[in-house]
């Protein structure tokens, strides 16, 4: 799972791209969680997956879930390959906020 971190003042971007499956689900689980440490808002951008197993769903679903009761932003950051997005929406997710300025996005 080829993953970027970008962070800047008030948002942290995680950049995942390829197989996204079991196998990643414990750097993914770190990374979320040292993301949900700071004070800023987390996106997460899925335009690179080429796959997303239900384990990946349901750290980003618990990711969410951590940050709406933490107070802080959670949203996924650009666009959704079709086929993750049927995936998404399959699990429930679709209620997923949608960060609409990517130009907001950290480099």
């Amino acid at each position: 799972m080829p993953v970027t971190v970008a962070q800047s003042e008030t948002l942290c971007l995680i950049r995942l791209e390829g197989e996204l499956n079991i196998a990643s689900a414990a750097e993914l689980k770190k990374l979320l969680l040292e993301a949900l440490a700071g004070e800023v808002e987390l996106q997460v951008e899925l335009g690179n997956a080429a796959e997303l197993d239900v384990t990946i769903l349901q750290l980003l679903w618990a990711g969410e879930r951590a940050a709406r009761v933490a107070g802080k932003g959670f949203a996924l950051a650009g666009r959704l390959p079709e086929q993750i997005a049927i995936a998404v929406a399959e699990a429930g997710l679709a209620r997923f906020p949608v960060a609409t300025d990517p130009k907001a996005a950290p480099k």
